[in-house]
């Protein structure tokens, strides 16, 4: 069985997370980058990530702020994110809006 995602509106998310009143450009900048990454893996979740890529695709320079954005996109329920400690898999995102089971 195969997960697919049927995302809300891109442009919605971003306008909940810019009137969040404790994000700030760099969560729409890191939530751009993870929906990149969601696209370029043909919508399905999980989807692999590395650090290193996000932070790229994002402009983000400091691992601290990587992981603060990325622990409150999670707290706010935008995305769930299960970490990889192991330094050649990379983490898994699982896009949280509408999972939808299809065979």
């Amino acid at each position: 069985m195969t997960t697919i995602l049927i995302p809300e509106s891109f442009s919605d998310s971003i306008k909940r997370i810019a009137l969040h009143p404790d994000f700030s450009a760099m969560h729409v900048s890191l939530f751009t980058a993870l929906f990149l990454c969601y696209q370029r893996h043909q919508f399905l979740s999980p989807f692999p990530i590395t650090r290193k890529t996000l932070m790229t695709y994002a402009c983000i320079g400091s691992i601290a702020t990587y992981h603060k954005c990325i622990r409150e996109l999670q707290i706010a329920g935008f995305i769930r994110y299960q970490p990889s400690n192991h330094p050649k898999s990379g983490s898994l995102i699982y896009w949280a809006d509408n999972e939808v089971n299809a065979e």
